[in-house]
């Protein structure tokens, strides 16, 4: 039986201001905090280029063997880092990281954002706070969620009929990491022709601009540090969620295998992407696309999962409350830290790898072309240039989390979202020759044990 809410406007903020407390508590004690590490490693890399003379792929953070690992205009894009103080670059990161969130919630909502009130928008943020991929991105200083915007932009554009300006976002993303580029082959099975164009021609042309800005860094990192997957960390690790780090666990090296497995996954990821696409349900294709894109990334860390939110908010739409509860519920539990140590055997298999077969489950049987009764489906073919809206439809929005600063202990949990669900409640040196951050051998902050993707376990 659901226990009942509040009626009033008091009891609903008291509810509120105790459910914020208990959520601040938690993110701030119990999870292993990050430490700002690869914002440490974007700054750090900018600042050894742009005022030591070093060059950016040599750069590493001080106590670690980790350095930038994006393609150049990742740098390019990055450079106004270099007017910034460390901690200007932490709070200007984390104000860039909370507004890519707002306009994600505002995306995956539509016009139905303003269905929860105040009070709905409350409590689904207090709810999703909790998400680990999001907690770690924040704590990281990572850059999925303004990625994940500028994606969402073009699925928006393509499901309000207005394709013919949709593709740059995508292609943007692409510049930045390599993985949003599948997008590109959405577009391509959606037969978004103008849209593809765009999105290549986007993400060739920011890839021209830092060749010529940075053209020695270029040459390095579409030679060699593109296929350099050691410098990104250990494929067996077990923030790896992607298709690859199951097979690294297994212990089976042959890239062959992971070939077909990939290949596989793209098939699946071509058949149902088709089908969303036929009924113009352009929020589940790209939520289908961000799944496979986790699955078939060599790296998927942990904190690469934000992509699984559009999924959330398509099973929302489509009436799936408890599946949707009980996948994020998993999600925001850390469980794949059980196997820190040891993931062999068939509780490892299972459990270490949890948040993979959670991607792979609902790549294979996330909701398309349904919506809750009562709402209008688009009904237009998606083989013109124009596709047809789709529905506005309930949709998980996001929070924004909590982050630490291992400089001074401080803590801050910022939470906003919403769920149309709940609408009914209402040859240079490879080091800078000045610090910029202080020595951290661990980017997690509150324990001693490692639980980052970027540290080598310690020895069994």
């Amino acid at each position: 039986m659901t226990p009942a809410l509040p009626r009033t406007d008091r009891g609903r903020l008291l509810l509120v201001l105790a459910l914020a407390t208990l959520v601040t508590a938690f993110t701030a004690t119990v999870p292993l905090l990050r430490d700002w590490f690869d914002l440490r490693v974007y700054y750090g890399s900018i600042d050894a280029w742009v005022h030591h003379g070093g060059r950016l792929y040599d750069y590493r953070v001080p106590g670690t063997p980790y350095g930038f690992t994006y393609p150049p205009f990742a740098a390019v894009a990055m450079l106004p880092m270099a007017l910034l103080g460390p901690h200007a670059a932490i709070a200007v990161t984390l104000l860039l990281n909370l507004a890519a969130l707002a306009v994600i919630l505002c995306l995956l909502a539509g016009s139905d954002r303003r269905r929860p009130g105040w009070f709905g928008w409350a409590l689904i943020a207090c709810l999703l706070a909790l998400f680990e991929p999001l907690r770690d991105t924040v704590s990281f200083g990572q850059v999925n969620l303004p990625l994940l915007a500028l994606v969402l932009v073009d699925a928006t554009l393509l499901a309000t009929g207005r394709g013919r300006l949709a593709g740059a976002g995508i292609g943007l993303a692409a510049a930045v990491k390599l993985t949003p580029a599948l997008f590109i082959g959405l577009l391509l099975v959606a037969r978004q022709w103008r849209g593809a164009a765009v999105a290549t021609a986007v993400a060739l042309a920011a890839t021209a601009v830092a060749a010529g800005v940075a053209p020695e860094a270029s040459r390095f990192y579409w030679t060699e540090a593109l296929w350099d997957t050691d410098r990104v960390g250990r494929l067996g690790y077990v923030s790896n969620q992607s298709v690859q780090g199951i097979l690294a666990r297994l212990g089976e090296p042959d890239r062959a295998v992971w070939a077909v497995a990939v290949l596989l996954v793209l098939g699946v990821w071509a058949l149902r992407t088709r089908r969303a696409v036929a009924v113009a349900d352009w929020t589940a294709a790209f939520a289908l696309t961000g799944l496979a894109a986790c699955l078939v990334s060599p790296i998927t860390w942990v904190h690469h999962l934000v992509w699984l939110l559009p999924s959330f908010a398509v099973l929302v739409r489509a009436g799936r409350l408890r599946v949707a509860g009980v996948l994020y519920a998993v999600l925001c539990t850390s469980v794949v830290w059980l196997w820190f140590d040891d993931a062999s055997g068939v509780d490892g298999f299972l459990g270490g790898n949890t948040y993979a077969w959670i991607t792979l489950g609902l790549l294979l049987w996330l909701p398309v072309g349904q919506s809750r009764p009562g709402l209008r489906t688009g009904s237009r073919s998606t083989s013109t240039t124009t596709a047809a809206p789709v529905p506005a439809a309930p949709a998980i929005s996001p929070a924004s989390v909590q982050a630490k600063s291992g400089s001074s202990g401080t803590a801050a949990a910022t939470a906003g979202g919403g769920v149309a669900g709940l609408a009914g409640v209402g040859g240079a040196p490879s080091e800078p020759t000045a610090r910029t951050f202080p020595d951290d051998v661990k980017p997690q902050s509150s324990s001693e044990r490692a639980s980052s993707y970027t540290v080598e376990p310690p020895p069994s």
